[in-house]
């Protein structure tokens, strides 16, 4: 996917025609601004208080886009700030006071929905900064917007408006950076990054969403910086990694955290997978077929009413981790071979260890993880014809995650050769064609025997116990091998099974 602006350098002659595109894209937005956002300002104007529209919402403006959030900072200190939004808005909230945050809701209106109220936050000028033992950002508020501004992540970012007038404020000339396409910092990179190590994640991800460069002094403070990162807390770098996934271009998001080094500290088992040869000998190394795998997964995710709507966080963190076992089972064989025998297994232990660190929630680690552990259960289909018994486990098995164990299964045959590539997909689409076949004639999604708990306990004369739970499983094992099987074939099996038990 391009980049949203022109992609041109800062000497290149096209520099002037793409900055007035972007002065007219932003004109138009900020045109658009809601009333009650510019009567804001002249709320804060009248009580001696500077307010102005920082950040993305400016940012977005000039690529042409409207932002549903309208973040502002001011001169205000948070009480003062809490006074006048509490006049202006409906409802207001200070949760993020100590940061120096007040947020606030003017309703549109009963015949209105939600999405047409106004929303604001409004920021006390300030900066973060990390003491080096802990991970959490000390606040500090300043007194003017270009102090504000020098002290965020990127020149791009450090653009402003000040309301109600609609005066553009750019002392680190981030509108050239804008149109140039480049990731820069207002001040010197390596004060920044020291200031708050995270803007060295933002810069990958920012690159993802963006499709912007890393101009090469700031790359290099991310090089010389990047243990920095370990400062700061588990649940940041798991939400940046997370934008950064579901962004437009990830590929581009993890090229940056892995030549840079950072995700050496941040997900190491990515970096790791350069040094090994894939067994097929398809590709460079595990690393390049891993991203050309979320690529594929990636195009294969539906629109919103689809089997797997994207961006799907899930499936492309499976679809870049799933070989990540491969470094811990790589063996030479003789010959020259090389295998990754149960890779599968242990990557799926590697996964569920990795996100857990990074503190995603548990329902994300467990389909991930599964998935890891199912992407190989696939193959040699082609060559073996499965039973229904083994199609019926392969629903089962993956449960909730079918259609994405489609698409991640699909997505991991990155071969170059034709010939093959279509035997693969032609054997899936067999596959798939089954289960729609079996699940005219089965309820596949939620395969149970023939029988429940209760009923077996009448037949056998069985109280709760081992017994009943030996007994289900036998049936369970039953239908999963011959099919629905009607509670008198049931009965009969069960029977015959409790006898030659006993």
């Amino acid at each position: 996917m391009p980049s949203l602006v022109p992609s041109v350098g800062p000497d290149s002659p096209d520099l002037s025609a793409a900055l007035v595109a972007l002065q007219k894209r932003a004109l138009a937005v900020l045109a658009g601004l809601p009333a009650d956002a510019l009567e804001l300002g002249g709320l804060f104007r009248e009580a001696g208080h500077e307010l102005a529209l920082v950040g993305g919402p400016v940012r977005d403006a000039f690529l042409g886009r409207a932002s549903a959030d309208l973040d502002f900072t001011t001169s205000a200190t948070p009480d003062e700030t809490e006074a006048i939004l509490a006049r202006w808005g409906d409802a207001h909230w200070d949760i993020g006071k100590e940061f120096g945050t007040i947020g606030a809701r003017r309703f549109a209106g009963r015949r209105s929905s939600l999405a047409d109220d106004v929303v604001v936050e409004v920021t006390t000028y300030r900066s973060d900064e990390y003491d080096p033992t802990s991970r959490k950002p000390q606040v500090a508020f300043g007194d003017s917007l270009e102090g504000d501004l020098s002290r965020r992540d990127f020149t791009v970012n450090s653009m402003a408006v000040r309301v109600p007038d609609l005066a553009f404020v750019d002392p680190f000339d981030g509108l050239t950076d804008l149109a140039a396409g480049v990731l820069r910092t207002p001040v010197d990179p390596r004060q920044s990054f020291d200031d708050d190590p995270l803007r060295m994640m933002r810069a990958a991800r920012f690159a993802a969403q963006l499709g912007f460069a890393v101009e090469p002094a700031t790359r290099e403070a991310i090089v010389d910086m990047a243990d920095r990162i370990t400062i700061v807390s588990a649940e940041r770098v798991r939400d940046e990694l997370s934008k950064l996934l579901v962004s437009a271009q990830p590929r581009a998001g993890l090229e940056v955290l892995v030549d840079t080094g950072l995700a050496q500290h941040v997900l190491p088992e990515l970096p790791a997978l350069r040094l090994e040869i894939d067994e097929h000998h398809r590709h460079k190394d595990v690393y390049e077929h891993s991203l050309m795998v979320l690529d594929k997964a990636i195009a294969l995710e539906t629109g919103p009413d689809g089997a797997v709507p994207g961006p799907d966080l899930v499936l492309r963190l499976a679809a870049l981790l799933h070989d990540i076992g491969k470094p811990k089972t790589k063996r030479n064989e003789a010959g020259g071979g090389v295998s990754f025998h149960h890779h599968e297994m242990v990557g799926a232990k590697l996964v569920a260890k990795r996100l857990k660190e990074l503190r995603f929630d548990k329902a994300t680690v467990q389909a991930v993880a599964r998935l890891t552990e199912l992407h190989l259960r696939f193959h040699g289909y082609g060559e073996g014809g499965w039973t229904d018994s083994a199609v019926r486990r392969y629903v089962t098995d993956a449960g909730p995650l079918l259609e994405r164990l489609h698409r991640l299964t699909r997505s991991d045959c990155t071969t170059r050769n034709l010939r093959k590539a279509a035997r693969l997909s032609a054997a899936y689409d067999d596959l798939e064609e089954r289960i729609a076949r079996l699940r005219e004639q089965e309820e596949l999604s939620s395969i149970r025997p023939d029988l429940d708990g209760t009923q077996i306990m009448e037949i056998l004369g069985l109280a709760p116990g081992r017994e009943v739970g030996e007994a289900y499983k036998y049936l369970l094992e039953l239908r999963m091998e011959r099919g629905p099987l009607g509670p008198d074939v049931a009965r009969d099996e069960l029977l015959t099974w409790w006898a030659a038990r006993a």
